[in-house]
């Protein structure tokens, strides 16, 4: 991947003396890190802030205090990757939600709290990247330089050789103190923020064209301490999905240490406010009263914080291009969602499996160009899923806004999916959320015997207030 003569060898057949750098060291840059340590001699983890020793939140982190779910396609993805994962996250202590019997949500409409079909799991992020450190910065092939960012590529528009380094608080220019890391190949996972397409700028290539759809969303998050009974009900978590009528959304998800993350949410204009009171009166504006007055008697653990950089952002590094090979992009560096649904983690850990997947592919030679379409591929239908939703939301803006006619017709048709899941245990309800937690392609949702139950089968009734016990359905 490094040359033509290396690429025509293939990265993923013999690692001998090669070294990678991978840029950032949250999740997806762990991940990359643990997959290139297969197929490389050397791997360096290039992390701007100094890493924690426990599963403490990071400042290169903004989001991490705030609501996180992994869903069942990324906790396959993990334990694809690292075998038992999910068995030590849950030794843990991280909460394992079924769904949808053990939340209490409204979408439109209460949902139905049947069998679980799926599983999330809701603890903090904080926690789950600390177990990945510890698991990937084990293998001796894998270093770290941390409390170091990097500042521009070495190369030119054909190849890149490297990593500008500089230490945090200097200055751009490597009269200022920079240097230059040696890679064969570079891997971006900067995140939403990153600088990539003006590094490669800088070198003669050219940078991806951008797509994005952002409604101006904004969070609060704050965590608390149950005082009382759990909200009325056993069940584990509470939300409130938005729609294009009612944009307000949050709710409750448990924590690995007993205390409960409450997030609220607003669109641009509607932004949750983070002092104490604004807080809690914001939570009035949700459909139903209960989270309110649950705030009313629970204890803050920590202050409220904000955080308004939600857009859905996509860099379309698999198209064509004057772009350099030992180049790629993976994580929400390529592509990043509206974190309202859930979808970061387990993308990070789906191209990590699309990483290992491509270099190591018998059959075809493990180009830059092939293996960035792979991680493309691993995000495509996160983003179809938030930001087809997301394009319907009142304010919506961005390159990527307009619809085609063909997304006429699909709308139409995902509407009436959409009508009939929260009451349907038994075929559209589960298969809805198989794609939406990225285990069923969208293909699915256009199965002969789902077309069927969706254009001609009843919308089954929902409860017509918070369902605080679950049902039992028979067969």
């Amino acid at each position: 991947m490094v040359n033509e003569a290396r690429e025509r060898a293939g990265w993923g057949r013999d690692g001998a003396g090669r070294h990678a750098v991978v840029i950032g060291g949250s999740l997806a840059g762990l991940l990359a890190a643990h997959v290139l340590a297969g197929h490389a001699d050397r791997v360096t983890v290039v992390e701007r802030d100094r890493v924690p020793d426990g599963p403490e939140p990071r400042p290169g982190v903004p989001q991490g205090r705030h609501a996180h779910v992994l869903l069942e396609s990324g906790q396959l993805a993990l334990d694809s990757l690292l075998p038992g994962f999910m068995a030590e996250l849950r030794a843990a202590g991280a909460p394992r939600v079924g769904m949808p019997q053990d939340m209490v949500a409204w979408s439109g409409t209460w949902l139905r709290r049947t069998a679980p079909t799926t599983h999330i799991h809701t603890g903090s992020r904080s926690q789950l990247e600390h177990l990945v450190r510890r698991r990937v910065l084990a293998n001796p092939v894998i270093t770290t330089v941390e409390s170091t960012e990097a500042v521009g590529l070495a190369g030119d528009a054909s190849r890149v050789r490297g990593v500008l380094l500089r230490e945090r608080g200097g200055a751009d220019g490597a009269a200022d103190g920079s240097r230059t890391l040696e890679a064969d190949l570079v891997v971006d996972a900067t995140g939403r923020s990153s600088r990539a397409p003006q590094w490669l700028a800088a070198i003669g290539a050219e940078p991806p064209q951008e797509e994005g759809i952002d409604t101006g969303q904004a969070y609060a998050s704050r965590i608390y301490r149950n005082t009382g009974a759990h909200l009325g009900t056993e069940a584990l978590a509470y939300w409130f999905y938005p729609n294009p009528s009612q944009t307000y959304a949050g709710g409750v998800l448990p924590l690995e240490d007993g205390n409960h993350l409450v997030a609220l949410a607003g669109l641009r204009g509607q932004e949750p406010p983070t002092d104490d009171a604004g807080f809690t009166a914001f939570a009035a504006r949700l459909p139903h009263p209960y989270l309110h007055e649950w705030l009313l008697t629970a204890e803050p653990q920590t202050p409220a914080y904000g955080f308004r950089s939600t857009g859905n952002l996509r860099r379309r590094y698999d198209r064509q291009g004057r772009r350099p090979a030992g180049f790629l992009a993976t994580g929400d560096a390529l592509c990043t969602f509206n974190p309202i649904y859930g979808q970061g983690m387990s993308v990070a850990a789906m191209s990590a499996v699309a990483l290992r997947d491509a270099l190591a592919d018998p059959r075809r030679r493990p180009t830059t160009r092939r293996v960035q379409r792979a991680l493309f591929d691993a995000s495509r239908q996160a983003w179809d899923i938030s930001a087809g939703a997301d394009r319907a939301m009142p304010g919506a803006v961005g390159s990527a806004v307009a619809s085609r006619a063909v997304d006429r017709p699909v709308g139409w048709y995902l509407d009436r999916v959409q009508q009939r899941y929260a009451g349907d245990p038994v075929l559209v309800g589960p298969v809805f959320r198989s794609v939406l937690t990225l285990t069923n392609p969208l293909s699915a949702l256009f199965a002969p015997r789902m077309a069927r139950a969706v254009l001609f089968g009843p919308v089954a009734g929902t409860p017509a207030a918070p369902p605080m016990r679950a049902e039992t359905v028979r067969g």
